[in-house]
Parts: structure tokens; C-alpha cells; sequence
């Protein structure tokens, strides 16, 4: 029997320990191995099949083109060929026909100073249709109002001084006048009708809003025959209402139709803030062909009239006068051997003082309360009742008389 120290114990104990940690390691580092290998021959087949399954369009693919300057990627290029829808292209040709038509208005108006001397200063700014190649524009009583001098700017950027025609304040409409040059041939805007309109129909406008020359904005006729108060106190009938952005400036333009025809002129809008909120109003070409018409041959319009001064009515005059009624128009005088007093319209005989005292009010005559089926109110109502009448219509009145309505017709006078 062999005996062994204890340090050769010791030392055969070590080698024993660190053979065996060896051999552990080799192991555990064989089955590493294998393990990684097992794992990238998966990732390779994974990454064979996803690019098997991968298909690529030509047109997708993009390319880098030998010809170009370093560092360009040559980027698939789309066809040149453009096309426009029918929408598009109505709104395209309207522009195209009619834009050289619309002009942008200007005005020179009066002020004073501090020490009541005049001076000249900026006055509003609006647009207009040329309605003749004489140099004839129709706008809005509105945009030339006050000013001492107007200038019209066309498409090609030249200015000329215009003078007015003729206006009337009961449509807000105007016309006015340049003298364009020897060799200059304007484009001009043809009417449309305006009676043919329908609720829902594409309307286009054409104006110079906030200054921004031949601006065109699309939308629909809103609603039709709308009665509107404008600015003068009148109220217009049969207004054309249109989502059709409007703005300042667009005022006296054109509304027009798919077919480039005027069926309307822009005149006011309906805002809080003072700019477009999609309620705008424009006076029908209807009225507008026959106040032009009466502009250019007399310079004013030829209207109807009852032959008689009267008043509108109010709570005090009607308390006053012992009325059953108290609104309408008090009809104070009517003119002797007239259409009104041949028709049977009786005026006051009671004389009192209205107003400032400088004026005398006739008491015990009619109230006038409608005009052929129009209730009237007011004044506003009263003349816009007679807007569209000529001299020598016949008009049916109702009037309350000792409390009482009574029926007249009454041959209107110039």
C-alpha cells in the first residue's frame, strides 16, 4: 500500500478540480456553439422566405438615375398630362371669359381739418362690371358715394377717371363712365336672367376684396327673394342670397352664372366681424336691366308715384289721432285733381305741428297699409313697394279710413 503525503493530497485534489472545471467549460461551450448555430440557420431561412414573399411594383421602386449630378436621387417623374374635372373647368372658363371684365373702383373724397379747410383724402373702394364697350359700368350707389373723384383700374393694371351716369339709391345701383383709349377694346358682362334662378344652383363671384384684384370665389344660391335693408335705408326685394365668400371691396361685382352671365350684382353681406360669414346679397339682374336701362336714357330711374305727402305712422301720432291702428303711412295731403284724389285717397284736415316744430302734419286723412298685397310698415316698405313700378301702373291700395279698410286703385304719376 502506497502512502501519500498531505501535500501530495492537496495537489492531486487541485488537478482533479481544475481538470474536471475544464472539461465543464468545453462542454457547455460546445452546446453554445451548436445552439448559435441552430439559431442563425433559423434567422437565415426566416429572412429567404420573407423575401420570396416580397413583391415589388415597377412603378414603387425607386431608383438612382447615372445620369444626374452626385448625391441626386433620380425620383419617379408623374405624367405631364393634366386634366380638370367639369367642376373645374366651368370655373375656369367663367374666369377666363369674364375676369377683364371686373374693375377695381377707387374714390377721392372730401374732408376737412381742425380748421374747416378741405382736403382730399382716400375715400372706398369697391368693383364693377363693364356692361359696354363704351366704357359704361354698373356698380353700387355705395362704393362712389361722397367721392369728388372715381378712378377705375383694369386688368392690365391702367387707371382711368370715371364719371357718374346716373344712380338710385332705392336698389343701390350705379352706373358710371371712362373714356377708354383709341384702339382699346373692353371686355364686357352680359346679363342673365335672374327670374330663372333656382335654390341649390352654382353661382360664381368675381371682385376685388380687401384690394386683392379679380378675386373669384364659388358657392350656391342661398336663398331667393329676400327682402334686405341696405345701407340707404331701402329695402330691396327679391335679393339673391349666396355662400359665395363676399368682402369688402367686393361690392358692385359681379354674380354670375356657369355660363358667365350676370345673374346678379354683390352688394352687402350679412356679418358680425364685417367680413364673409357665407351670407351675401346680391340685387337680381332682373332689377338691374331695367335701372340701368332708365340710367342710361334719363340718368335717373322713371318710378311710379301715389300724388300725395304722407307720414309714417308711429304709437304717438296714432294715439294722438285716435287711431285703431299704428302702423302703416298717414296720409297728410293729397295733390288736387291728381290720379290719387281722382282714385278716391283722402288726406287730413287737422293741422298739427310734427317734428322740429317746422313742419305741419295733416290729421283725420287714410292710412296706407298695403300696396298690391305688400303690407306696409314703414317708409322703407312703402318705397320698396313702388320699386319696380312705372308711371301709369295701376296700383291696388288698401287703406284704413274710420276704422275700416277700404280698396282703391290708384293710377301711379311720374
Amino acid at each position: 500500500m502506497k502512502l501519500y503525503s498531505r501535500g501530495q493530497v492537496a495537489r492531486r485534489i487541485s488537478y482533479g478540480v481544475i481538470v474536471a472545471f475544464v472539461l465543464t467549460a468545453l462542454i457547455f461551450f460546445n452546446l453554445g456553439k451548436k445552439q448559435a448555430q441552430k439559431n442563425n440557420s433559423a434567422e437565415n431561412d426566416s429572412s429567404q422566405e420573407q423575401v420570396q414573399n416580397v413583391r415589388f411594383d415597377e412603378s414603387e421602386v425607386v431608383t438612382y438615375d447615372s445620369s444626374s449630378s452626385a448625391g441626386e436621387v433620380g425620383l419617379p417623374v408623374a405624367n405631364n398630362q393634366v386634366t380638370y374635372t367639369q367642376d373645374e373647368n366651368e370655373n375656369i372658363n367663367v374666369y377666363r371669359n369674364c375676369n377683364e371684365a371686373v374693375v377695381n373702383i377707387n374714390t377721392k373724397v372730401t374732408s376737412y381739418d381742425w380748421f374747416w379747410d378741405p382736403y382730399v383724402t382716400d375715400g372706398g373702394s369697391g368693383s364693377g362690371s363693364i356692361i359696354d364697350k363704351r366704357g359704361y359700368i354698373l356698380t353700387n350707389v355705395h362704393v362712389i358715394s361722397g367721392a369728388t373723384k372715381i378712378y377705375v383700374s383694369l386688368y392690365d393694371g391702367s387707371q382711368y377717371e370715371a364719371t357718374v351716369v346716373g344712380t338710385d339709391i332705392d336698389s343701390d345701383l350705379a352706373v358710371i363712365k371712362f373714356d377708354p383709349p383709341q384702339g382699346l377694346s373692353l371686355k364686357t358682362i352680359s346679363f342673365g336672367d335672374s327670374t330663372s334662378l333656382l335654390v341649390g344652383q352654382k353661382v360664381i363671384a368675381i371682385g376685388n376684396p380687401f384690394g386683392m384684384e379679380r378675386t373669384m370665389t364659388t358657392g350656391i344660391v342661398s336663398g331667393l327673394g329676400r327682402p334686405i335693408q341696405n345701407s340707404n335705408n331701402r329695402i330691396i326685394r327679391n335679393m339673391i342670397q349666396t355662400d359665395a365668400a363676399i368682402n369688402p371691396g367686393n361690392s358692385g361685382g359681379p354674380l354670375l352664372d356657369t355660363n358667365g352671365r350676370m345673374v346678379g350684382i354683390n352688394t352687402m353681406i350679412m356679418s358680425s366681424s364685417g367680413s364673409s360669414s357665407g351670407v351675401g346679397f346680391a340685387v337680381p339682374s332682373e332689377i338691374a336691366v331695367r335701372v340701368v336701362n332708365d340710367l342710361l336714357k334719363y340718368g335717373k330711374v322713371q318710378r311710379g308715384v301715389i300724388d300725395a305727402t304722407i307720414v309714417q305712422l308711429t304709437n304717438r301720432i296714432a294715439q294722438y289721432a285716435g287711431l285703431d291702428i299704428a302702423t302703416g303711412m298717414l296720409v297728410s295731403e293729397v295733390e288736387e285733381g291728381s290720379n290719387a284724389e281722382k282714385a278716391g285717397l283722402k288726406g287730413g284736415t287737422k293741422a298739427v305741428y310734427y317734428g322740429s316744430r317746422n313742419t305741419i302734419l295733416y290729421l283725420g286723412g287714410d292710412v296706407i297699409t298695403k300696396i298690391d298685397g305688400i303690407a306696409i310698415t314703414s317708409l322703407a316698405e312703402y318705397y320698396s313697394a313702388l320699386e319696380s313700378k312705372k308711371p301709369g301702373d295701376v296700383v291696388s291700395v288698401v287703406v284704413r279710413r274710420n276704422k275700416k279698410d277700404v280698396t282703391l286703385k290708384i293710377t301711379l304719376a311720374e
